[in-house]
């Protein structure tokens, strides 16, 4: 059901097809939102194949073909998670600014969303406050007991350990990163214990289970139920809770409760002990003095140009920005906006950029405190036309024939989320426990999961790693090392300087292509932002030599073209989550992702 009307206030568009996730009434105003009615999610990268050759391929129409916006001139904020959402709403509403709100956003996601949200993992942020950008990175460390190869088996392959359970997990810096943006970008007007108000009230009240919540269950249950903790909060008596019911978190909230004295209540005491208990009970790596090292940092931003729009992207150890500026410095030098949109012309020259920009990460991209990198020159015009040179018009380049350089980095289970205020400031955040439900673990006493990030450093370099990503010896595990990412929160302002997307993205190496694709939609093709969102998505990453396509999405004549020229198709239900927020004149789109059931836009 949607209701629109111009003539009431305030308006309340809903489109709650299956339920999302329940909580507290909003108080008034109302908010203007949007959610998605999308199926079950499908994890990327994860599932047998088919090619867009086989009958029926494509025989049924997009499934994503209506945008999910809502339009508002007193800022937005767009989640994978209605409570989430919601939650910041209200604090905008309240008179928050942007990192605020973002704040109480990513502490609701820990309780209400847990596959991905989460206080056990970490994630990046790039900000655009008071007319100054800035990225911050509270990516997770590995412990000082970790060594370069430790999930090496004496046959040489990787162990299943760099994945599953507690020798996966890396120290946790998302509570150290929110503290971060709290203490530097916060109005002032919301203190630090009312922003954790709201998520400590949902877990210790509970929240109204629903299909959002259990289709995460769904996919995270082979590996909770590994896990004594976890099968007993996630899958009490064996399975999960019953639609309807109120799910709580009371371990949770004392946590939260501890948090709202400062990140000390997260780092030391009680929560820190637990912790590291569990981790010397089940043979982990972390100990007290690891979590109380943990520090997040202030980078410089990667920003660059693209047919006159100012991008802005999160550096190194994350690769979202790099890599995104290695593309859009390719595909520069072709007029993409003078093609058939998503035509076998237009895709050819992406699909190229897209497997030039990966081999070059894949082996030179790491954590700058550890690594040396040649950013200047993999971000030069030179490099780019030196790409463009390779690339023929009529055939794909086999991926065997790039050189991949000298060694280095990158699950699904990340979650994004973009906030805008009234004045304009901007947050664009990412945290992950990289799959569904990280490790399986749940610290005992605690009620939070915990990451497997270790799986994203190259654990054997040169094999790929559960997202199919062959890495270099630049993002080999190292004591304290943050491991290479994908996550890749943007900010874009248009040629007259003001913000015009914010994007970024869940979906391991898979959310680089969506926000290109998304930016590339709004530059090259003047899509508007749910437009830009709904597209249709594609993925190749260098290795293996493949496109992913998402189902229904390829059009036969199209992909009949393409394997002609080289391509090799495989398919997958979706690709990446990415909501994202525009601006069109004096207001702002929140475009929720149509394929993540539950997702969620909201203004005040």
């Amino acid at each position: 059901m949607a209701l629109r009307s111009a003539g009431l206030r305030p308006v309340v568009a809903l489109l709650f097809l299956l339920g999302c996730a329940g909580g507290a009434p909003a108080p008034a105003p109302a908010p203007v939102v949007s959610a998605a009615p999308a199926p079950a999610p499908v994890a990327a990268l994860a599932d047998a194949s088919t090619t867009p050759s086989d009958a029926g391929a494509t025989a049924n129409p997009w499934p994503y073909q209506t945008p999910v916006v809502v339009r508002g001139a007193n800022g937005m904020v767009v989640t994978d998670n209605a409570i989430a959402t919601n939650v910041g709403r209200d604090v905008l509403a309240s008179g928050g600014n942007a990192a605020d709100a973002a704040v109480a956003t990513a502490f609701a996601l820990a309780v209400a969303y847990p596959t991905a949200g989460n206080i056990g993992g970490g994630g990046f942020a790039v900000t655009r406050m008071r007319g100054e950008v800035r990225a911050l990175d509270f990516r997770e460390t590995a412990p000082a007991a970790a060594t370069r190869d430790m999930f090496l088996s004496a046959d040489g392959k990787p162990k299943p350990e760099a994945r599953d359970g507690i020798k996966s997990v890396g120290v946790p810096g998302s509570v150290a990163g929110l503290w971060e943006l709290h203490r530097t970008l916060g109005s002032k007007k919301k203190t630090w214990k009312e922003l954790l108000a709201p998520a400590i009230k949902l877990a210790r009240d509970g929240f109204v289970v629903d299909d959002a919540f259990l289709s995460t269950l769904e996919f995270g249950a082979k590996r909770l139920e590994k896990h004594a903790v976890s099968a007993a909060l996630f899958l009490p008596g064996g399975a999960p809770p019953v639609k309807g019911t109120t799910f709580k978190n009371p371990e949770l909230a004392t946590v939260l409760e501890r948090i709202e004295k400062g990140p000390s209540g997260f780092y030391e005491g009680p929560t820190a002990a637990a912790l590291v208990k569990q981790m010397k009970d089940e043979g982990g790596l972390i100990t007290l003095a690891d979590l109380k090292k943990y520090q997040a940092k202030w980078r410089k931003p990667i920003e660059f140009t693209y047919r006159g729009h100012k991008i802005t992207s999160m550096p190194p150890p994350s690769s979202g920005g790099v890599t995104l500026a290695m593309i859009a410095h390719i595909l520069e030098g072709y007029e993409l906006g003078k093609l058939e949109h998503q035509s076998p012309e237009q895709l050819h020259y992406v699909f190229e950029a897209m497997r030039r920009a990966y081999a070059a990460r894949n082996a030179k991209l790491g954590d700058p405190d550890f690594v040396k990198m040649p950013l200047d020159e993999l971000l030069s015009e030179k490099w780019a036309k030196e790409q463009r040179a390779t690339i023929l018009p009529d055939r794909a380049t086999p991926s065997s024939e790039l050189a991949a350089g000298p060694a280095s980095a990158s699950g699904p289970h990340t979650t994004h989320f973009s906030v805008v205020d009234a004045n304009g400031d901007t947050v664009s955040l990412t945290t992950t426990i990289n799959w569904w439900y990280g490790s399986g673990v749940t610290v005992k006493g605690g009620g939070f999961v915990l990451n497997n990030e270790m799986d994203d450093f190259a654990s054997v370099p040169g094999t790929a790693n559960g997202f199919g990503l062959v890495q270099g010896e630049a993002n080999a595990i190292a004591p304290g090392k943050r491991m290479l990412s994908s996550m890749a929160p943007t900010i874009v302002t248009g040629p007259d300087g003001k913000v015009l997307v914010v994007a970024g993205g869940a979906g391991g190496p898979t959310i680089i292509t969506a926000v290109w694709q998304q930016l590339s939609n709004v530059i090259d093709f003047g899509l508007d932002i749910g437009a830009a969102v709904s597209a249709p998505r594609f993925h190749m990453q260098h290795l293996p030599d493949e496109v992913i396509f998402e189902k229904h999405g390829l059009a036969p004549s199209t992909a009949k073209r393409l394997e002609a020229m080289g391509y090799t198709f495989k398919e997958r239900g979706h690709l990446a989550d990415a909501p994202a927020i525009g601006r069109a004149g004096a207001e702002w789109i929140g475009a929720a992702e149509p394929r993540r059931l539950g997702s969620l836009a909201a203004t005040p």
